[in-house]
């Protein structure tokens, strides 16, 4: 059983930068996938990115595909989602989530934990 606690979100001016945080607990993430989801109001909640903790290998939305960077630390089972030139439709509650396995998934149903949320507010 993985516990995630994702933190590090905030209210920001377009154009600034965040980094949000996912640590994990309860179990190695070796051979798991740690993804970053968010939702605005009123939207579905869409996939962020994602990384595969074995090797590294990472995946992006396209509408954030050169902006955000996420990474992963081993020393404390911990996921890093940098996010850069930040605008209004950034702006949501961030999830991070994590399930076993090798296979990249961008759906959401793919995954069994999952944090509380951290909201990021973007002011034009």
């Amino acid at each position: 059983q993985v516990q995630l606690v994702d933190s590090g979100g905030g209210s920001v001016q377009a154009g600034d930068s965040l980094r949000l945080s996912c640590a994990a607990s309860g179990h190695p993430l070796n051979d798991h996938l740690v993804g970053w989801f968010r939702q605005a109001p009123g939207k579905e909640r869409e996939f962020v990115a994602v990384i595969r903790w074995n090797d590294g290998v990472t995946e992006y939305a396209n509408s954030v595909k050169g902006r955000f960077a996420i990474s992963r630390e081993n020393a404390n089972n911990t996921v890093y989602l940098l996010m850069n030139s930040l605008t209004p439709e950034d702006g949501g509650v961030y999830y991070c989530a994590a399930r076993a396995g090798w296979t990249i998934y961008f759906i959401e149903t793919q995954y069994a934990y999952w944090g509380q949320g951290t909201q990021v507010t973007v002011s034009s």
